[in-house]
């Protein structure tokens, strides 16, 4: 079931054929050309303290140099590091980088910054996650986790009003009942998009509400279920329990269900949401990575760690408040921003 609409992929296009005829090619009209020009220049600006970090230095140490020195490549990992790649994926880079160096495949510092780009965009395109899907009649039901202040409400709200767009009738589940505000805040997010909300009094048992919440999307044959939770901290066992008990419920209530969990990152935490992506996914088997608030931060390259690492792909990524401000994510583009 296609809950998102699948853009074509680079390098493809519309074309209908008549018997005996050469495929009509269809040509993007200007209007077109124009948005997709816009929505890659508000990336760039996003991504902008990522640039300046990563590759403005990058090319800086590249500036002059005649040949790739072990200094070079010793001044190249620490930038990759500092820039959150992450030690693993960091090493992996610099080790496929002085294997070419070796068989002398490549000798131009210039061409080095073409070959990070290249490998970069590898670690990037990573699968799917196998994961369940609804049966006949069934909601989509996606279970949204992470920890405190990384915009899993937000988050929420931006994507259901994109399922709206898709013509998806949506539920939004108050899950996170401790906090008055959040629910307050899912609500408002329910008005803006059209969703319904699912909401029980403060302090109520999460997965109860999430239990109701599924009888009622059955009952009113809803296409999309969004479940908020409470941020847990990954470190806190008991806390951790709590989410483990909702998705218990859920998959109890519909089974096969959660089909997905997302879990949202806050960006400007760097390497601390390696750690918190390798817990979570321990705990619940995230689907999809969200990775919000890169527009303010130079942490970018934590984007590349988490793929490197953890093999689980990035669903979308926040580059600002705007509602369109999340976005569906595309490596080759997010690669193109930064080093372009």
């Amino acid at each position: 079931m296609a809950f998102f609409k699948k853009k074509k992929g680079k390098g493809q296009e519309s074309s209908s054929t008549t018997p005996g005829k050469e495929p009509v090619q269809t040509i993007p009209d200007s209007n077109t050309l124009n948005q997709k020009k816009g929505r890659f220049r508000r990336l760039r600006q996003g991504l902008s303290k990522t640039r300046s970090s990563l590759t403005g230095r990058l090319d800086r140490l590249f500036l002059g140099k005649k040949e790739i020195t072990e200094e070079l490549l010793e001044d190249l990992e620490e930038i990759l590091f500092t820039s959150d790649i992450g030690v693993a994926t960091t090493q992996e880079l610099i080790d496929s980088v002085q294997e070419k160096v070796a068989r002398k495949e490549l000798k131009d510092p210039e061409k080095l910054k073409i070959a990070l780009k290249e490998h970069m965009l590898s670690f990037l395109n990573v699968g799917a996650v196998e994961h369940p899907s609804p049966g006949p009649g069934e909601p989509l039901v996606i279970m949204v986790v992470g920890v405190n202040g990384v915009g899993k409400t937000t988050t929420i709200g931006k994507a259901a009003s994109r399922f709206r767009s898709d013509g998806k009738e949506v539920l939004l589940v108050a899950a996170d009942t401790f906090r008055a505000a959040a629910v307050e805040q899912l609500t408002i997010w329910g008005e803006r998009v059209g969703a319904t909300v699912i909401k029980q009094d403060t302090g109520s048992d999460p997965s109860a509400v999430a239990f109701d919440a599924l009888t009622a999307a059955v009952a009113r044959k809803v296409d999309v279920v969004l479940i908020d939770t409470a941020g847990r901290l990954h470190t806190k066992i008991n806390l951790m329990e709590e989410l483990q008990k909702i998705h218990r419920v859920i998959g109890g209530k519909l089974p096969g269900a959660p089909h997905e969990v997302w879990l949202v990152l806050d960006a400007t935490t760097g390497q601390n949401a390696i750690a918190q992506a390798k817990t979570f996914n321990e705990r619940f088997g995230v689907t999809s990575i969200i990775l919000t608030k890169l527009d303010g931060t130079a942490k970018g390259g934590i984007v590349v760690g988490i793929s490197g690492e953890l093999d689980i792909p990035i669903k979308f990524i926040g580059i600002g408040e705007k509602m369109d401000d999340l976005r569906p994510f595309d490596a080759a583009d997010f690669v193109q921003a930064i080093f372009d």
